[in-house]
């Protein structure tokens, strides 16, 4: 018998902590997971699922505009808010209930409520108050919204409640430049809500190759999304009106509902991580090393939780992989370079590998870029001035690709073929002797000069 209650308990049951709990179970462990929200994590609950149903809401509105260009016409249009935010979380509901299906079909056990670290092995049910020790602990609790310490911050939203609002607001301050900040301020402009994005740098997508950024910019003009840049917040006012926003450099907004998309951070606050030995960086991440070990030997960690690649797939390859360390012969670390990702912008962005100031930091001048902007057919009978944008970045004399970087419809699955070609090694040459599929958007990338 045992000394422990199971052999691994997981704290968080979002995508890798139930793809770990369930491997785990399928191996014969004895396993449990604890879950404060629902089973499915920030993906399925209130990230990328329900966040690109509502970019598909934002995006049917445009479409049935562009739709009179191919002889369509239609009468009393409308949209109705409330019937896809019933309908998106209505489906949440589902997928979060497969969740705790897949966990009870594998024979593990699912405990919704919070758990807080006790000791190295043991952990406290927070609202039954029971004990539990454990042989072995993952913390995959991902994170939260993060927002700045400004008076009054609490009268704004962010992409949580976002979700499940009441009704659409006639206007909106969506503060803050990073992905998820542009995706809702598309998503709001789409559904006919006057959007301003205010953000503190010069350009939008910091991080992103710096075309990507420009080309994003200019899209979310298109949208009708009013961007204002360098731009710091410092007091939020709530008035008869709506809220008054007000800035560093003595700029006011008025608007009717502030929603801030300042960036996320690991969930780790309360956590009792002390208690554990853990030890974190200076955001709260817990730090592992390359199984996903954290400086307690038996306790690791996956997924948004470690802040290496935010990522859905990574936390379940990651979970995947600390499994294989765990219970294989031999340990695995999971692979964290050229790492395919999309933005669910209007329109989408797609990217893997180097942008090209990483690639000129790295291979200085031994790498060839190619790029091409084209407006796609399907803009050109509907009169839209969108474009889509394609950029190939490649290093050494036999140009291996290093970096590949799409602007425009269909990015996103586009880019995830492309990145087995970059995660291969493949080169410039490969490329070009791969035929043409036409008329298609990808095709260009097999054409570039």
């Amino acid at each position: 018998m045992s000394k422990y209650d199971y052999d691994l308990f997981v704290i968080g049951a979002g995508s890798g902590g139930v793809r770990s709990a369930r491997m785990a179970a399928q191996l014969g462990k004895k396993v449990a997971v604890a879950e404060e929200s629902k089973p499915g994590g920030t993906c399925v609950v209130r990230g990328c699922v329900p966040k690109k149903y509502l970019v598909y809401g934002a995006e049917f509105g445009a479409a049935i505009k562009s739709s009179q260009k191919y002889g369509w016409s239609g009468d009393n249009i409308r949209f109705d808010w409330k019937l896809l935010r019933d309908s998106i979380q209505n489906e949440v509901n589902r997928l979060s209930g497969i969740y705790a299906e897949i966990l009870d079909r594998n024979g593990a056990t699912l405990f919704s409520e919070r758990a807080e670290f006790v000791d190295p092995h043991t952990v406290r049910l927070t609202t039954s108050g029971k004990k539990v020790t454990a042989k072995n602990i993952l913390i995959a609790v991902g994170g939260r919204p993060w927002a700045p310490d400004i008076k009054g911050f609490e009268h704004a939203i962010s992409s949580d409640e976002a979700f499940l609002l009441e009704a659409l607001p006639e206007s909106i301050l969506i503060i803050g430049g990073g992905y998820i900040a542009c995706e809702f301020a598309g998503i709001f402009a789409g559904m006919g809500v006057k959007t301003v994005q205010a953000y503190r740098g010069d350009a939008l997508l910091n991080g992103f190759d710096n075309d990507v950024r420009e080309i994003a910019g200019t899209h979310q003009k298109m949208l009708g999304v009013e961007t204002r840049f360098q731009l710091i917040p410092t007091e939020i006012n709530k008035t008869q009106q709506g809220y008054n926003v007000s800035f560093q450099d003595g700029t006011k907004i008025q608007t009717d509902l502030v929603f801030m998309a300042t960036g996320r951070k690991p969930h780790t606050t309360g956590l009792g991580l002390e208690h554990a030995e853990i030890k974190t960086d200076k955001n709260g991440a817990v730090i592992v090393d390359a199984y996903s070990r954290s400086s307690a030997e038996h306790i690791f960690a996956v997924g948004d939780v470690t802040n290496r690649v935010n990522l859905t797939p990574v936390a379940i390859r990651e979970g995947m992989a600390f499994i294989q360390t765990l219970y294989g012969d031999t340990p695995e670390a999971y692979d964290h370079n050229d790492i395919a990702s999309a933005v669910f912008t209007i329109p989408p962005i797609g990217v893997v590998g180097l942008t090209e100031a990483q690639a000129r930091e790295t291979h200085g001048d031994g790498i060839n870029v190619y790029t091409t902007s084209f407006r796609p057919m399907k803009n050109v009978l509907a009169e839209k001035d969108q474009r889509c944008f394609m950029k190939l970045i490649t290093a050494g004399s036999e140009e291996t690709v290093i970096g590949i970087h799409l602007v425009g419809d269909d990015s996103p699955e586009i880019i995830q073929a492309l990145g087995i070609c970059v995660k291969a090694g493949l080169t410039k040459t490969d490329f070009d002797r791969t035929c043409a599929v036409h008329p298609t958007i990808a095709e260009e990338i097999v054409t570039l000069k």
